[in-house]
């Protein structure tokens, strides 16, 4: 999931919305271009200190081999989909008068998706007849335990081993137990893998879907602080984990980012900083210009110093496209946990969906941007100021089932 900030109101810890939406309201915002300077680390959960072998960057070859096992392959979202996944918030104890403002999202995004690729929503089997009439006969309401709208990260990660179908169970465990009202989403992965009768693919890792981004040949995206985490993999260093990913995933390089820790609930997922639009080609989120260095404008900083020297698993370097975030004195979602960031979209089936913010200029800016750089497809822009104002996007949102390889 992103670098959302709080998924919720019971999320405690400051969002990037926060620090922007203050300085707009003190009239701090200029025009140009935002300071990126070199950050301490020291108060902003950015790491500090020279580089160690262990700093974010890209690494190659795991020692003896790439780790992946023969056969495995994560593909890229832009491969063909058997089905969209997607669940209906459940909890008003998340999201207490929110809730019907969100669940309006939920069900505006699904039928936008709907229109392109089968979609399946999870529901708590007392909530499957309101989720069907909210999202309409071309959804498919499916009655599973769930707690929140999270899907990126609850539902299982899929991967091709040998042309078949499995799921990486990443143990969901509620962004490392700082939140608790996921019971049901912690069993959810299971759950689906046992219903579509998809084989389980085990690890010891505890990640979400949304810290993972590929290309499908073979590169992986992270962050460090979303997985090299005290709260998710206890006791675990950067290498242990990456051959972990490596065997689970079967990917064979993997480029890290140094990410934000503690300052939301996710530790600063990647799909919300950095994304694939092709092999060799990636998207990079940046503030609104003018908007006062912080924490995450630093991130992505950083982020674009180390795709400037990384190479992908086939030895390309990067192209790096910027993806500007809107001017948040003219968006029209309001909240200290807002997330205004494009970065966040959904590739489907001859469709590409991403956030309508309503800066009308920084709303077309990014719609061109992205159908540059995903030809053939519609790009259809979606309001989702209620799921915004929980701290995530459309990619938190939605979990593709990947075709089968004969589709």
């Amino acid at each position: 999931m992103t670098s959302p900030s709080s998924f919720s109101a019971a999320r405690a810890t400051p969002s990037r919305r926060t620090v922007l939406r203050a300085a707009a309201g003190a009239g701090l915002l200029t025009l140009g271009a935002a300071a990126c300077a070199p950050s301490d680390g020291a108060d902003e959960g950015l790491p500090s200190g020279p580089a160690s072998p262990s700093a974010p960057g890209a690494s190659g070859p795991a020692p003896g081999g790439t780790g992946a096992p023969p056969g495995r392959r994560f593909g890229a979202e832009w491969e063909s989909h058997a089905r969209t996944f997607m669940s209906w918030p459940a909890s008003t104890g998340i999201w207490g008068d929110q809730l019907p403002e969100v669940r309006g999202d939920i069900a505006r995004l699904a039928r936008a998706v709907g229109a392109y690729e089968p979609v399946v929503m999870f529901a708590r089997p007392a909530q499957v007849d309101a989720a069907q009439n909210a999202c309409g006969k071309d959804v498919e309401v499916v009655p599973l335990p769930v707690d929140d709208l999270w899907a990126r990260d609850t539902v299982p990660v899929f991967v091709e081993d040998g042309g078949t179908l499995k799921g990486v169970d990443l143990n969901f465990n509620g962004w490392g137990n700082k939140q608790k009202e996921h019971g049901n989403d912690s069993a959810l992965a299971a759950a689906v893998l046992g219903k579509y009768e998809v084989e389980r693919v085990r690890t010891s890792l505890v990640a979400e879907g949304g810290s993972l981004e590929t290309d499908g040949e073979g590169t992986l995206m992270v962050t460090e602080s979303s997985v090299v985490n005290q709260r998710r993999n206890p006791g675990r260093s950067r290498d242990e984990i990456e051959a972990e990913l490596r065997k689970a995933l079967g990917v064979t390089k993997v480029i890290w980012f140094a990410g934000v820790r503690d300052q939301d609930i996710t530790d600063a997922h990647v799909d919300c900083l950095v994304r694939f639009a092709a092999p060799g080609v990636v998207l990079l989120d940046q503030p609104f210009p003018g908007a006062p260095a912080d924490v995450w404008s630093r991130s992505a900083a950083q982020a674009r110093e180390v795709l400037k020297n990384a190479t992908d698993a086939h030895g390309r370097p990067l192209k790096v496209i910027d993806l500007p975030q809107p001017d948040p004195s003219r968006i029209t979602g309001r909240g200290d946990a807002f997330v205004s960031s494009y970065i966040n979209f959904y590739v489907a089936n001859k469709a590409l969906f991403l956030p309508r913010f309503g800066d009308a200029r920084a709303d077309d800016q990014a719609q061109q941007i992205l159908r540059d750089h995903f030809p053939g497809r519609d790009i259809v822009p979606v309001v989702i100021d209620g799921i915004a104002s929980g701290g995530g996007g459309i990619h938190c949102s939605t979990h593709d089932q990947p075709g089968t390889p004969a589709s």
